[in-house]
């Protein structure tokens, strides 16, 4: 989780949502992410997605089910749904999203009866420093 910390910090430095992924393939590092929906001009570019995509790339395979995913924010119902076509084994989060998530909040995706594949799911990893970033990041624009 310090790796997708640190790529969250970096993500605020240049003004994005501070929100960090990193992709694991056992104790490797396969890809680190941060959100760029900004920079990039693109409403996908958050950071799973992004660490997903590179993840992909870098195995040279859309299926990733011996990796697992870290990210400092509860994805959203687009990130799990890349989670679950990704067949990513573990999901590990910090900060819990009551207006944006989709794992533990909203639609909860995972528990539906129409996904087709459910990481193991462990919430609540650096809750603290993940919720920090974020009420710093939107404090200082209000």
């Amino acid at each position: 989780m310090r790796i997708a910390l640190d790529a969250a910090r970096a993500a605020a430095a240049e003004g994005e949502v501070p929100v960090g992924a990193v992709v694991m393939l056992g104790d490797e590092v396969i890809a680190t992410a941060a959100n760029a929906p900004r920079r990039l001009c693109d409403p996908t570019a958050h950071a799973e997605m992004l660490a997903i995509r590179a993840a992909a790339r870098t195995l040279g395979r859309e299926r990733l089910e011996d990796c697992d995913l870290w990210v400092t924010l509860e994805p959203c119902a687009m990130c799990a749904g890349a989670i679950a076509h990704a067949r990513l084994r573990r999901l590990y989060y910090g900060a819990g999203d009551a207006k944006g998530g989709a794992v533990e909040h909203g639609p909860r995706f995972f528990a539906q009866p129409t996904c087709h594949h459910r990481p193991e799911l462990y919430p609540a990893i650096g809750t603290e420093e993940s919720a920090a970033l974020l009420r710093g990041f939107f404090a200082a624009r209000r």
